[in-house]
């Protein structure tokens, strides 16, 4: 009864850490968003996965949402989808794919343990690239400030495998959606959101069972330019 009583009071008093610290970070994190890519480009307005992150904005009743990703071609930029303005931030890794590749898990598993090295990640929005995350984070919140936000904006890792089973790859983002909570909320606190992130679009996902029963086709149409509206 003790120990179960000790555990009740530490449960406690980390829920209430993590209500104080997301009411002052301007990052509310939400999870991950999609299984499979479903277009390229991956974000655009009226894509299905920008119109489900407006959606989670506008019942949270924000005017700004943060999607990360893997640094690609794109230059991420921001753009409206509906009311909402979807903000795009994606990592570079500047020691190669490390973390973004899904079979090194040695190094994954350092990062989750021990953090990101300073200096490691480089970060592009808008086709500007930040050499450290405090350059970058100030960039996301003037860019939410000029189209009115208050408080926490809706943050969530892209998610969309190009390859392999999406249940356990965890796709496009993950990365450095676990490097801002860290960053934002400490070690534990992004261990929690990053676990319970991932069973997000089991939850929330309205075309989880497609994306998930044609994920392999979804996937080899992806890779072979054959969803590709550019």
């Amino acid at each position: 009864m003790k120990w179960q009583v000790i555990l009740i009071v530490v449960l406690a008093i980390f829920g209430v850490y993590l209500v104080v610290s997301s009411s002052i970070s301007p990052f509310e994190p939400m999870g991950r968003l999609g299984f499979v890519k479903l277009a390229n480009p991956d974000m655009y307005p009226g894509h299905p996965h920008s119109q489900l992150l407006a959606e989670y904005a506008q019942e949270k009743g924000s005017k700004c949402a943060l999607v990360v990703h893997f640094a690609g071609d794109s230059n991420y930029r921001h753009y409206k989808e509906g009311d909402v303005m979807i903000i795009e931030m994606a990592l570079i890794d500047t020691q190669g794919t490390g973390a973004a590749d899904p079979t090194d898990y040695l190094d994954s598993l350092k990062i989750a343990l021990f953090g990101v090295p300073d200096g490691r990640y480089k970060f592009k929005a808008d086709g500007i690239v930040f050499n450290n995350w405090s350059e970058a984070r100030a960039y996301i919140n003037k860019i939410a400030a000029q189209n009115g936000q208050e408080g926490p904006m809706p943050m969530v890792w892209h998610g969309t495998a190009r390859s392999g089973n999406p249940i356990f790859v965890q796709g496009c983002g993950l990365p450095l959606y676990f490097y801002i909570t860290w960053q934002e909320y400490g070690r534990l606190a992004a261990y929690y959101y990053t676990i319970t992130g991932m069973f997000t679009p089991y939850l929330d996902l309205p075309y989880r069972n497609y994306e998930l029963q044609h994920a392999s086709e979804l996937q080899y149409y992806y890779t072979h330019q054959m969803l590709d509206y550019r």
